[in-house]
């Protein structure tokens, strides 16, 4: 859910301020190397986060996976979301809405920096405070029954909120582009990480469904671009062409939207757990998709240079990114497998070995011989 209210403006990957002095070539190169980077960060990092959450089955972040009617229904959804905030737009005065759209993401992102904070700071500390733990209890009396809610945190988790309503408060305040990024990669982060396609089928579906959501609302319409523009909140990362010029207060922006990160980075992430499964010792399908979606962004760039004009993203993500597995598929033999691979079966428990298996079914018959 929380990656369809950020990929509703995705996608629009260009110059927000064209009509502006040109950057530098210097500029440039900085600007959209720093772009691809922080675009490549959280896909590599967070699809190995997922291994762990797909294989810790308790964890209450694992307990859905997207299927395929989900994910053809997204692109739709996606589009109605897209239209609200565009006609939002046209009506109301952006300056309120943003503000609104603003506090809201505020929270979200400081609970994802906390998050992110937390392990780091917690290494800082020495064991005998990290086991310090606080807790508080909520309780409620319903029809003669008590709900307990129990908030159990440690110095850490207190210190990164700290840091983390810091941060949100200068982005309140500010609007900085530093602050927008750490904000930007955490949602990334923890959405390739939390977000996982059922199966290989599932990410087809939804890639392709949304390379025809992503070129029509940008070349077909102003949609995309007009409001990417004036949503001012951490669903797109920045960097400043101008920095060289201007330093940190430059002002000429180049963008990527979250979702051209998000939604191929799920798919990426699930083909590094395909890997795994394949016991080979080798994540060959994951890191040659995860090379291709660098040269995707890479060709974005180019073409958005040439012509002079936004480009979708995905116009040039989704046929990297699903040709690629494809085609080693095709070269290794492992068609089959790959679209068999399925994460939404669950499997039954298995006795450790047969021996086990005897003996539990000696013990059954010997109670009932009793």
């Amino acid at each position: 859910k929380a990656v369809s209210e950020k990929s509703v403006v995705d996608a629009a990957m260009g110059n927000e301020t064209a009509s502006r002095v040109a950057a530098t070539p210097e500029g440039m190169i900085l600007a959209y190397s720093s772009l691809i980077i922080m675009a490549l960060v959280p896909i590599f990092f967070g699809s190995f986060r997922s291994i762990y959450q797909n294989d810790n089955k308790d964890n209450p972040k694992n307990r859905e996976k997207m299927g395929s009617k989900d994910a053809a229904l997204f692109p739709f959804i996606a589009s109605g979301c897209l239209f609200s905030l565009y006609i939002v737009f046209q009506i109301f005065s952006k300056d309120h809405i943003n503000m609104l759209l603003s506090t809201y993401f505020l929270i979200l992102g400081v609970g994802s920096l906390s998050s992110l904070f937390f392990p780091v700071i917690d290494k800082f500390f020495p064991t005998r405070i990290t086991k310090i733990k606080y807790s508080i209890k909520l309780q409620q009396e319903i029809e003669q029954s008590v709900k307990v809610v129990d908030f159990t945190f440690t110095p850490s988790n207190i210190i990164a909120i700290i840091i983390s309503s810091s941060l949100g408060l200068w982005y309140l305040l500010k609007k900085h582009w530093i602050v927008n990024n750490l904000f930007g990669m955490a949602f990334s982060y923890y959405g390739v990480e939390i977000l996982q396609l059922s199966n290989v089928a599932t990410g087809f579906i939804l890639l392709i469904g949304l390379f025809f959501y992503d070129i029509f609302w940008v070349f077909g319409t102003d949609v995309m671009v007009t409001v990417a523009k004036s949503f001012e909140a951490p669903i797109k990362l920045v960097f400043p062409q101008d920095l060289i010029q201007n330093g940190l207060s430059a002002s000429q922006f180049a963008m990527i939207g979250l979702g051209d990160i998000v939604i191929p980075g799920i798919f990426i992430a699930l083909l590094l757990r395909f890997d795994r499964s394949l016991k080979r010792n080798k994540s060959v399908y994951f890191y040659a998709t995860f090379i291709a979606y660098f040269c995707g962004l890479l060709t974005t760039i180019g073409v958005m240079h040439i012509f002079k004009h936004a480009q979708p993203a995905l116009l040039y993500l989704v046929p990297a990114c699903l040709g690629t597995p494809l085609f080693i598929a095709a070269i290794k033999g492992d068609v089959r497998a790959l679209f068999k691979y399925d994460e939404s079966e669950v499997k039954k428990p298995v006795a450790a070995n047969e021996t086990d298996q005897r003996q539990a079914e000696q013990s059954d018959a010997e109670k009932k011989d009793d």
